[in-house]
């Protein structure tokens, strides 16, 4: 057996504290690497553990664990009296059998599975320091640490109901706060009968699709539109068809003059806070639709996600607010500016619907009891309330700081309206050119900006861009790149 490798350690393994991952992983990986790169060979020998430390810098124990770890994936192998010794299990199957190396499943499956590209969802990864979103709160705004105490609680409390905890009276019992929370807050009159929380808006949808949508059943949705209850809805089976939408939202009268009564199954929408645009449905519209509903025997999914950051103080501006009886389903989220882990989504209907919906909950995203129980303290002690202050204090102030600096970096080369909800601007620039240019330009500077925020077609160039989640050195600088970037592609 040949000497220890004098190929030095920290030539092919660096050691980055600021990640999250250990460092003992880290030295993993990268050890594969140099064994995949020829620059470790087979059969090399290994210096002991104490002269890796001292070369990496690291505690001892650090490459004990980093060791160990490699040699249960085939990578070294540990012989008396000798030591630590490189295996390449990729390339030699016999010592791989023998050392019992994790073996990775094939690249491509050997057998066939149904294949989608409608769920394809359009979230792409950032690199980038500063990004946009389409619209995301500062998750900073509310401490982690201040909700987590609620949920430490719940867990640390002596009485519990005997060995099992009773789930459906804490899940009743947490309707109960929500329905009164609603009923303070948005001008409702619901008991919890009619009220069913459900973990995220994926899981709403997709419940919904499965209780309303059969296949050719058509589903009007606005012209410009959110994309992930439309990819759930088609993927259902449904005829998607858009709507146009002007400055007071989706077209009423285009609807009664292209569809006939019994044509349509449903319409979905955002009667407050239209996406990507931000219009809201005017008073009349909303008239029209809810008495064409009921003309034509269709259902209305009316959105409400965005309600907690709206600064309308009538409460009686929801579609179901005005007539939920037959005809809508309201779809809410409740505390979407806490941390994502402290959200719930929910389903206001007939008490009927929701009882066949609840069946879907253990496919289609049951609620964490423990977490029900602390949002459950949350509302009960009003804490949620001073939260939801502070919140949309912040966020009113970032808005008209939002406004100024597009002001300032784009003169009148743009067009928006400051919005009376939601979290995004609507941006619409008084000349055509190439958005993905605008794009590209921005990451060479250092800005993401997502492909979900750009519009562009024959008669739009636009940009949804969130403001939220900035604070305002974020900003700042995120708007005066945006604003370069611009200049530079429209020159």
């Amino acid at each position: 057996m040949s000497s220890p490798v004098i190929v030095p350690f920290n030539s092919f393994i660096k050691i980055d504290r600021r990640k999250k991952e250990a460092i003992y992983m880290q030295i993993v990986y990268q050890f594969i690497n140099a064994v995949k790169s020829n620059l470790l060979e087979d059969d090399d020998r290994l210096p002991g553990s104490r002269k890796i430390s001292e070369e990496l810098q690291v505690h001892r124990k650090t490459i004990v664990a980093a060791l160990s770890e490699l040699q249960e994936q085939g990578w070294i192998e540990t012989l008396p009296n000798i030591g630590s010794i490189v295996r390449n299990p990729e390339l030699s199957p016999t010592q791989t059998k023998k050392t019992k190396a994790f073996q990775h499943p094939p690249e491509k499956a050997a057998f066939h599975f149904k294949k989608d590209f409608i769920l394809d969802t359009p979230i792409e990864k950032k690199q980038e320091k500063l990004y946009f979103t389409d619209g995301t709160p500062d998750y900073r705004i509310i401490k982690s640490e201040e909700l987590v105490r609620f949920y430490t609680s719940v867990i640390r409390r002596k009485k519990q109901s005997g060995p099992f905890l009773n789930t459906i009276d804490d899940s009743l019992l947490f309707r109960d706060q929500l329905s009164y929370y609603l009923n303070l807050t948005r001008g409702f009159h619901l008991s919890r009968d009619f009220l069913l929380p459900v973990a995220g808006s994926e899981q709403v949808h997709s419940i919904l699709s499965r209780l309303l949508i059969k296949t050719g059943d058509i589903v009007l949705v606005e012209e410009l539109s959110y994309f992930l209850p439309n990819m759930i809805y088609s993927q259902a089976g449904a005829k998607m068809k858009t709507i146009p939408v002007d400055a007071d939202g989706m077209n009423i009268d285009y609807i009664q003059n292209h569809y006939k009564p019994g044509e349509i199954r449903l319409v979905y929408i955002n009667s407050s806070c239209q996406y990507p645009t931000s219009v809201r449905l005017s008073k009349r519209r909303k008239k029209q639709l809810l008495d064409l509903a009921e003309a034509y025997n269709f259902i209305v999914i009316e959105d409400d996600r965005d309600f907690e950051f709206s600064m309308i103080k009538n409460k009686k501006e929801s579609l179901f607010r005005i007539n939920g009886s037959n005809r809508i389903i309201y779809v809410g989220t409740f505390g979407r500016f806490l941390n994502p882990g402290f959200q719930m989504n929910f389903l206001i209907a007939p008490k009927d619907l929701l009882q066949e919906a609840a069946k879907y909950l253990n496919i289609f995203g049951k609620p964490d009891t423990m977490m029900e129980k602390a949002l459950r303290e949350l509302i009960h002690q009003g804490d949620i309330h001073r939260y939801q202050r502070k919140s949309k204090k912040v966020i009113a102030e970032r808005k008209e700081m939002f406004a100024q600096l597009l002001n300032t970096h784009f003169k009148n080369n743009i067009l928006f309206t400051i919005p009376q909800a939601g979290l995004a601007f609507w941006i619409r620039f008084n000349t055509s050119f190439s958005l993905t240019q605008l794009q590209k330009k921005a990451g060479e500077k250092g800005l993401f900006i997502p492909s979900i925020c750009l519009y562009q077609n024959r008669s739009i160039t636009a940009l949804r861009l969130g403001f939220a989640h900035f604070n305002q050195q974020e900003m700042e600088e995120a708007v005066k790149v945006l604003g370069e970037a611009y200049w530079e592609v429209v020159k």
